[in-house]
């Protein structure tokens, strides 16, 4: 099957057989939907406690927020391993597990989890369990992530320091104090970095830009591919004159006090953020990964509770229905759901009939007091879910 996977949940009162039989409704909805558009496999649902309609209906609405929730955070911690392994598609595969297997295996296997969530338990507890779960993930996640991005921030700042250009980078272990005029109460060294293409017009005016330049004070202090760095003397009085004057030119006047041992220091605190930063990717990587698995387990369960709630709304009790897992693509998705809409629109009643070409047609007159549980805007006769666990 080409393509990326999407799945599709559908629940269907066993009438659809003539028997009346599980076994034989789920044979139906698989020739329905066609080997050719997906494969069809069982999907077990428990049979929860089920209170007053208007609750159920409350609850099928919180449902549908909540499942938008879960696709949200999914969707957002796996944007999370694609930044963490910068977009290695075969490392983020490895990392998108569920439950230590791929998604796809624990979709097909999917069982309802009665001792972290037991079934006899009132839905309401149940949806505000998930819930309280999804948001704390989501936060763990998130709260990991803030954390190393601020470390790689200080890191790619530290690193710029060490291998950017003079503009940029510290002059810690490129100025010799020897240069710099220091605990004088008069003058002062500044270190003024030029681009190599304007050297000529530096040397031929720095002594004149300001008032009390020292003449001939300008020693070349080092150079790279795009800048010279120059050490100038001025007076006290007059350094913030010359400065200014220096950034009209467009030359780079830097800040840079010696401190001794400011180079060794520096060194050890670049060695320090590096170890950190390793330390706390590790530490993400692991978070999202297990994240990552936790939301997608929460996901199936609300996605379970949504068809539970919604066949209970749509075909009454007692429950006598089916629910099938199909695994397609998008594009043959659509072709499973024509032949759902066309093989079950009679269980819509007045909702969907028929043009004169057989095709599904749908009265917006039913449509408007009836537009699917937990908000569903595309109507449909059956209970149907589509979702992409990406």
């Amino acid at each position: 099957m080409s393509g990326s996977t999407k799945y599709i949940l559908v629940s269907l009162p066993t009438s659809i057989s003539p028997s009346n039989d599980k076994d034989e409704a789920l044979t139906a909805l698989r020739s329905t939907v066609s080997t050719d558009n997906g494969i069809t496999i069982p999907f077990k649902i428990p049979d929860f406690k089920i209170g007053a309609v208007d609750t159920l209906l409350t609850q099928a609405d919180d449902l549908g927020k909540l499942e938008s929730s879960c696709a949200a955070v999914v969707q957002k911690i796996g944007d999370t391993l694609r930044s963490l392994l910068e977009g290695d598609e075969e490392k983020i595969a490895q990392q998108k597990t569920v439950n230590d297997k791929p998604a796809d295996q624990y979709l097909r296997a999917f069982s309802w989890n009665k001792v972290k969530y037991r079934a006899d338990k009132p839905l309401t507890e149940l949806i505000s369990s998930l819930q309280k779960e999804l948001v704390s993930i989501d936060n763990d996640v998130k709260s990991k992530i803030t954390q190393y991005n601020s470390i790689k921030t200080n890191l790619t700042a530290l690193e710029r320091k060490q291998t950017g250009n003079l503009a940029t980078k510290s002059l810690t272990p490129v100025v010799d104090p020897k240069l710099l005029v220091q605990d004088s109460e008069y003058i002062e060294t500044h270190l003024i970095v030029v681009p190599t293409n304007m050297k000529k017009d530096f040397l031929r005016s720095y002594e004149t830009i300001a008032p009390m330049v020292v003449p001939r004070s300008s020693i070349e202090v080092t150079h790279d591919d795009e800048f010279t760095l120059y050490a100038v003397t001025t007076f006290k009085k007059t350094s913030a004159e010359f400065q200014h004057k220096c950034r009209e030119n467009k030359w780079t006047p830097r800040d840079y006090k010696y401190v001794q041992g400011g180079k060794e220091e520096e060194s050890r605190e670049f060695e320090k953020v590096n170890r950190d930063e390793r330390k706390v990717w590790g530490e993400a990587l692991r978070l999202a990964r297990t994240g990552w698995s936790e939301a997608v387990m929460i996901w199936l369960h609300v996605l379970t509770l949504r068809v539970f709630a919604e066949t209970v709304l749509r075909y009454g009790l007692p429950l006598d229905y089916v629910c099938g897992l199909v695994k397609t693509n998008p594009k043959l998705a659509k072709k499973a759901k024509t032949n759902l809409d066309s093989t079950y629109s009679y269980l819509g009643g007045n909702s969907v009939g028929r043009d004169k070409k057989g095709r599904v047609l749908k009265d917006d007159s039913a449509l408007s007091s009836d537009t699917g549980v937990g908000g569903e805007t595309e109507y449909t006769p059956y209970v149907y879910y589509e979702f992409e666990i990406i």
